[in-house]
Protein backbone atom coordinates (compact mmCIF):
# COMPACT_ATOMS: atom_id res chain seq x y z
CA UNK A 1 0.00 0.00 0.00
CA UNK A 2 1.73 3.12 -1.21
CA UNK A 3 -0.24 5.29 1.69
CA UNK A 4 1.24 3.02 4.57
CA UNK A 5 4.50 2.73 2.56
CA UNK A 6 5.22 6.87 2.97
CA UNK A 7 3.63 6.85 6.60
CA UNK A 8 6.45 4.10 8.00
CA UNK A 9 9.26 6.08 5.51
CA UNK A 10 8.33 9.03 7.47
CA UNK A 11 8.60 7.31 10.93
CA UNK A 12 11.71 5.87 9.87
CA UNK A 13 12.95 9.77 9.59
CA UNK A 14 13.59 9.70 5.86
CA UNK A 15 13.56 13.27 3.80
CA UNK A 16 10.19 12.63 2.59
CA UNK A 17 7.83 12.29 5.98
CA UNK A 18 10.13 15.07 8.17
CA UNK A 19 7.82 17.34 9.14
CA UNK A 20 7.32 21.08 7.72
CA UNK A 21 7.68 22.85 10.62
CA UNK A 22 5.72 26.58 11.65
CA UNK A 23 8.13 29.06 12.16
CA UNK A 24 8.59 29.77 15.53
CA UNK A 25 6.89 26.63 16.49
CA UNK A 26 7.09 23.65 18.91
CA UNK A 27 8.69 21.56 15.78
CA UNK A 28 10.71 24.83 14.97
CA UNK A 29 12.62 24.38 18.67
CA UNK A 30 12.65 20.23 18.15
CA UNK A 31 14.18 19.81 14.80
CA UNK A 32 15.97 23.12 14.75
CA UNK A 33 18.96 24.72 15.40
CA UNK A 34 18.26 25.51 18.87
CA UNK A 35 17.57 22.72 20.85
CA UNK A 36 17.82 23.54 24.26
CA UNK A 37 15.65 25.41 27.23
CA UNK A 38 18.90 27.53 28.02
CA UNK A 39 19.58 28.28 24.37
CA UNK A 40 16.56 29.65 23.86
CA UNK A 41 16.57 31.57 27.27
CA UNK A 42 20.44 32.66 26.46
CA UNK A 43 19.15 34.13 23.18
CA UNK A 44 15.88 36.02 24.62
CA UNK A 45 18.08 37.60 27.17
CA UNK A 46 20.95 38.84 24.68
CA UNK A 47 17.70 40.08 22.21
CA UNK A 48 16.84 42.11 25.34
CA UNK A 49 20.11 43.44 26.24
CA UNK A 50 20.49 44.34 22.65
CA UNK A 51 17.12 46.44 22.91
CA UNK A 52 18.54 48.22 26.11
CA UNK A 53 21.90 48.81 24.84
CA UNK A 54 19.88 50.56 21.65
CA UNK A 55 17.91 52.53 23.87
CA UNK A 56 21.15 53.72 26.24
CA UNK A 57 22.78 54.88 23.25
CA UNK A 58 20.14 56.92 22.23
CA UNK A 59 20.47 60.51 23.08
CA UNK A 60 17.52 62.08 24.79
CA UNK A 61 15.99 65.53 24.34
CA UNK A 62 18.09 68.24 26.50
CA UNK A 63 15.88 70.33 28.68
CA UNK A 64 16.62 74.10 28.11
CA UNK A 65 16.98 76.01 31.20
CA UNK A 66 14.60 78.53 32.37
CA UNK A 67 16.09 81.57 31.40
CA UNK A 68 15.87 80.53 27.62
CA UNK A 69 12.02 79.52 27.84
CA UNK A 70 10.98 82.70 29.75
CA UNK A 71 11.12 84.64 26.41
CA UNK A 72 8.56 82.37 24.83
CA UNK A 73 6.24 82.51 27.87
CA UNK A 74 6.41 86.34 27.83
CA UNK A 75 5.43 86.28 23.79
CA UNK A 76 3.17 83.46 24.51
CA UNK A 77 1.16 85.32 27.46
CA UNK A 78 1.45 88.53 25.10
CA UNK A 79 -0.35 86.70 22.49
CA UNK A 80 -3.09 85.53 24.44
CA UNK A 81 -3.54 88.48 26.45
CA UNK A 82 -3.78 90.27 22.61
CA UNK A 83 -6.28 87.87 21.73
CA UNK A 84 -8.47 88.33 24.53
CA UNK A 85 -8.68 92.13 24.12
CA UNK A 86 -9.33 92.07 20.62
CA UNK A 87 -12.19 89.14 21.07
CA UNK A 88 -13.02 89.13 24.54
CA UNK A 89 -12.57 91.45 27.24
CA UNK A 90 -11.09 94.74 27.85
CA UNK A 91 -10.59 96.73 30.65
CA UNK A 92 -11.30 100.82 30.57
CA UNK A 93 -10.48 103.11 32.73
CA UNK A 94 -13.44 105.70 34.08
CA UNK A 95 -11.77 109.83 33.43
CA UNK A 96 -14.99 111.54 35.09
CA UNK A 97 -18.09 111.38 36.72
CA UNK A 98 -20.61 111.14 34.73
CA UNK A 99 -21.93 107.50 35.65
CA UNK A 100 -21.39 108.49 39.49
CA UNK A 101 -22.39 106.65 42.06
CA UNK A 102 -22.43 103.69 40.24
CA UNK A 103 -18.45 104.39 38.90
CA UNK A 104 -16.42 106.33 40.49
CA UNK A 105 -13.21 108.25 38.78
CA UNK A 106 -10.33 106.34 38.34
CA UNK A 107 -12.59 102.96 38.49
CA UNK A 108 -11.42 100.22 35.82
CA UNK A 109 -14.07 98.17 34.43
CA UNK A 110 -13.72 95.12 31.95
CA UNK A 111 -16.43 94.81 28.88
CA UNK A 112 -17.41 92.46 27.45
CA UNK A 113 -16.63 92.08 23.68
CA UNK A 114 -17.15 88.83 23.03
CA UNK A 115 -21.28 88.28 22.60
CA UNK A 116 -21.65 90.93 19.65
CA UNK A 117 -19.77 89.22 17.39
CA UNK A 118 -22.59 87.08 17.60
CA UNK A 119 -25.33 88.99 16.99
CA UNK A 120 -25.62 90.31 20.08
CA UNK A 121 -27.26 94.04 20.78
CA UNK A 122 -27.06 96.33 23.72
CA UNK A 123 -30.49 95.96 25.66
CA UNK A 124 -32.21 98.60 27.90
CA UNK A 125 -30.18 99.08 31.41
CA UNK A 126 -27.06 98.04 30.32
CA UNK A 127 -23.94 100.33 30.89
CA UNK A 128 -22.39 99.96 27.35
CA UNK A 129 -18.80 101.68 26.16
CA UNK A 130 -19.32 102.85 22.55
CA UNK A 131 -16.97 104.90 20.15
CA UNK A 132 -17.50 109.11 19.89
CA UNK A 133 -20.55 109.27 17.93
CA UNK A 134 -18.72 112.48 16.64
CA UNK A 135 -18.23 115.55 18.49
CA UNK A 136 -19.39 114.01 22.09
CA UNK A 137 -15.26 114.17 23.17
CA UNK A 138 -14.28 117.58 21.02
CA UNK A 139 -13.99 119.78 24.60
CA UNK A 140 -12.65 116.58 26.38
CA UNK A 141 -8.72 116.68 27.24
CA UNK A 142 -6.28 113.64 26.68
CA UNK A 143 -4.97 112.72 30.25
CA UNK A 144 -2.79 110.52 28.65
CA UNK A 145 1.26 110.17 30.48
CA UNK A 146 4.46 111.67 28.46
CA UNK A 147 7.82 110.25 28.50
CA UNK A 148 8.86 106.71 29.34
CA UNK A 149 5.34 106.05 31.47
CA UNK A 150 3.08 107.06 28.74
CA UNK A 151 5.53 104.86 26.51
CA UNK A 152 4.91 102.25 28.92
CA UNK A 153 1.00 102.94 29.27
CA UNK A 154 0.65 102.57 25.75
CA UNK A 155 2.46 99.08 24.69
CA UNK A 156 0.85 97.90 27.65
CA UNK A 157 -2.62 99.43 26.47
CA UNK A 158 -2.03 97.86 22.93
CA UNK A 159 -2.09 94.44 24.55
CA UNK A 160 -4.95 94.73 26.60
CA UNK A 161 -2.70 94.94 30.40
CA UNK A 162 -3.80 98.07 30.86
CA UNK A 163 -6.27 100.59 29.95
CA UNK A 164 -5.59 103.12 27.29
CA UNK A 165 -5.26 106.97 28.01
CA UNK A 166 -6.19 108.19 24.67
CA UNK A 167 -9.02 105.81 22.88
CA UNK A 168 -12.17 108.02 21.95
CA UNK A 169 -14.68 106.32 23.81
CA UNK A 170 -17.41 107.43 26.34
CA UNK A 171 -19.41 104.89 29.20
CA UNK A 172 -23.17 105.50 29.75
CA UNK A 173 -26.37 103.78 30.36
CA UNK A 174 -28.93 102.57 27.58
CA UNK A 175 -32.42 103.90 28.28
CA UNK A 176 -33.99 103.03 25.00
CA UNK A 177 -33.28 101.11 22.03
CA UNK A 178 -34.46 101.39 18.46
CA UNK A 179 -38.35 101.36 17.91
CA UNK A 180 -38.73 102.73 21.67
CA UNK A 181 -40.36 106.70 22.63
CA UNK A 182 -38.67 108.00 25.40
CA UNK A 183 -40.20 111.04 27.34
CA UNK A 184 -37.59 113.01 29.30
CA UNK A 185 -39.82 116.17 30.84
CA UNK A 186 -38.45 118.65 33.47
CA UNK A 187 -40.53 117.65 36.83
CA UNK A 188 -41.40 114.18 35.71
CA UNK A 189 -39.57 110.73 35.82
CA UNK A 190 -38.10 109.13 31.86
CA UNK A 191 -40.45 107.39 30.58
CA UNK A 192 -39.86 104.62 28.10
CA UNK A 193 -42.64 103.27 25.87
CA UNK A 194 -45.60 105.40 28.56
CA UNK A 195 -43.87 103.77 31.34
CA UNK A 196 -41.75 105.67 34.48
CA UNK A 197 -38.72 104.67 35.21
CA UNK A 198 -37.79 103.82 38.82
CA UNK A 199 -33.99 104.73 38.92
CA UNK A 200 -32.15 104.81 42.13
CA UNK A 201 -29.45 104.25 40.28
CA UNK A 202 -28.96 107.87 39.84
CA UNK A 203 -26.29 109.99 41.72
CA UNK A 204 -28.43 111.77 44.76
CA UNK A 205 -29.22 115.03 44.50
CA UNK A 206 -29.62 114.88 40.78
CA UNK A 207 -32.70 114.37 38.79
CA UNK A 208 -34.14 112.65 35.87
CA UNK A 209 -34.66 115.61 33.17
CA UNK A 210 -35.07 119.16 34.79
CA UNK A 211 -31.35 120.23 33.89
CA UNK A 212 -31.69 118.91 30.14
CA UNK A 213 -35.25 118.24 28.88
CA UNK A 214 -35.85 117.16 25.73
CA UNK A 215 -40.01 116.28 25.16
CA UNK A 216 -40.60 112.97 23.67
CA UNK A 217 -38.73 111.11 21.19
CA UNK A 218 -38.36 108.27 19.10
CA UNK A 219 -34.80 106.28 18.47
CA UNK A 220 -34.64 105.47 15.15
CA UNK A 221 -33.53 101.17 14.38
CA UNK A 222 -30.10 100.75 14.75
CA UNK A 223 -29.76 103.45 17.49
CA UNK A 224 -29.22 104.03 21.24
CA UNK A 225 -30.55 106.54 23.66
CA UNK A 226 -28.20 106.94 26.75
CA UNK A 227 -27.79 108.90 29.36
CA UNK A 228 -25.44 109.13 32.46
CA UNK A 229 -25.82 108.10 36.13
CA UNK A 230 -25.14 111.53 37.55
CA UNK A 231 -27.80 113.34 35.27
CA UNK A 232 -26.50 116.75 36.09
CA UNK A 233 -22.58 115.93 35.54
CA UNK A 234 -23.61 113.61 31.83
CA UNK A 235 -23.20 115.38 28.17
CA UNK A 236 -25.56 112.13 27.21
CA UNK A 237 -28.06 111.96 24.51
CA UNK A 238 -29.98 115.17 25.87
CA UNK A 239 -27.81 117.90 25.07
CA UNK A 240 -26.63 116.49 22.11
CA UNK A 241 -30.36 115.92 21.04
CA UNK A 242 -30.62 119.61 21.36
CA UNK A 243 -27.48 120.69 19.99
CA UNK A 244 -27.45 118.84 16.15
CA UNK A 245 -31.06 116.93 16.88
CA UNK A 246 -29.74 113.41 16.95
CA UNK A 247 -28.35 112.27 20.11
CA UNK A 248 -28.23 108.35 19.26
CA UNK A 249 -25.87 106.27 19.29
CA UNK A 250 -25.54 103.52 16.56
CA UNK A 251 -25.16 100.39 17.50
CA UNK A 252 -22.96 100.14 15.45
CA UNK A 253 -20.47 102.18 17.91
CA UNK A 254 -20.88 100.11 20.32
CA UNK A 255 -17.83 98.28 21.91
CA UNK A 256 -19.22 96.20 24.42
CA UNK A 257 -20.85 96.00 27.56
CA UNK A 258 -19.74 97.05 30.98
CA UNK A 259 -20.41 93.87 33.46
CA UNK A 260 -17.95 94.47 36.60
CA UNK A 261 -15.77 97.15 38.10
CA UNK A 262 -12.32 95.48 38.83
CA UNK A 263 -10.27 97.85 39.71
CA UNK A 264 -9.90 99.03 42.83
CA UNK A 265 -10.60 95.93 44.82
CA UNK A 266 -12.63 98.35 47.53
CA UNK A 267 -15.20 99.48 44.51
CA UNK A 268 -15.33 95.36 43.56
CA UNK A 269 -18.87 95.15 41.74
CA UNK A 270 -20.73 94.11 39.35
CA UNK A 271 -23.47 95.87 36.62
CA UNK A 272 -26.30 93.68 36.39
CA UNK A 273 -29.43 95.38 34.73
CA UNK A 274 -31.52 97.55 36.82
CA UNK A 275 -35.29 95.59 37.49
CA UNK A 276 -37.34 98.97 36.29
CA UNK A 277 -36.59 97.62 32.89
CA UNK A 278 -38.29 94.94 33.23
CA UNK A 279 -41.18 96.43 33.07
CA UNK A 280 -40.79 98.08 29.99
CA UNK A 281 -43.35 97.09 27.19
CA UNK A 282 -41.45 96.02 23.67
CA UNK A 283 -43.38 99.03 22.40
CA UNK A 284 -45.97 102.02 23.00
CA UNK A 285 -49.18 101.28 23.42
CA UNK A 286 -51.06 101.97 19.79
CA UNK A 287 -48.13 101.84 17.83
CA UNK A 288 -48.29 100.85 14.57
CA UNK A 289 -47.59 97.33 13.82
CA UNK A 290 -44.52 97.54 11.02
CA UNK A 291 -46.41 96.55 7.71
CA UNK A 292 -44.70 93.62 5.69
CA UNK A 293 -41.63 94.49 3.40
CA UNK A 294 -42.59 94.82 -0.46
CA UNK A 295 -41.29 91.07 -1.83
CA UNK A 296 -43.57 89.51 1.18
CA UNK A 297 -46.71 91.47 -0.10
CA UNK A 298 -45.93 90.26 -3.43
CA UNK A 299 -45.91 86.97 -2.52
CA UNK A 300 -48.66 86.82 -0.31
CA UNK A 301 -50.56 88.37 -3.35
CA UNK A 302 -49.40 85.64 -5.81
CA UNK A 303 -49.90 82.68 -3.56
CA UNK A 304 -53.64 83.84 -2.76
CA UNK A 305 -55.26 83.30 -6.66
CA UNK A 306 -53.46 80.09 -6.95
CA UNK A 307 -55.33 78.47 -3.96
CA UNK A 308 -58.26 79.84 -5.10
CA UNK A 309 -57.76 78.05 -8.69
CA UNK A 310 -56.90 74.84 -6.64
CA UNK A 311 -59.80 74.82 -4.75
CA UNK A 312 -62.00 75.66 -7.73
CA UNK A 313 -60.64 73.11 -9.48
CA UNK A 314 -60.71 70.26 -6.82
CA UNK A 315 -64.69 70.83 -6.55
CA UNK A 316 -65.35 70.68 -10.44
CA UNK A 317 -63.58 67.40 -10.23
CA UNK A 318 -65.46 65.81 -7.80
CA UNK A 319 -68.64 66.93 -9.31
Amino acid sequence: MSVQQSTESGESGGPEGRPTAAPGGAEEGRDGPTTGPEQTAGSAAGAAAGSAGAAAGKPGRKKRPFWQELPILLVIALLLSLGIKTFFVQAFSIPSGSMENTLQIGDRVLVDKFTPWFGAEPERGEVVVFRDPGGWLEDTPTTGSSGLMGTVQKALSTVGLMPSADEKDLIKRVIAVGGDTVECNAGSPVKVNGTALDEPYIFPGSTPCDNDPVGTVTVPKGKLWVMGDHRNNSRDSRPHHNLTGDGFVPVDNVVGRAFVVAWPLSDWSTLPVPDTFDKVPSRAAGSPVEAPAAPAALAVAGVVPIALWRRRRARNTKG
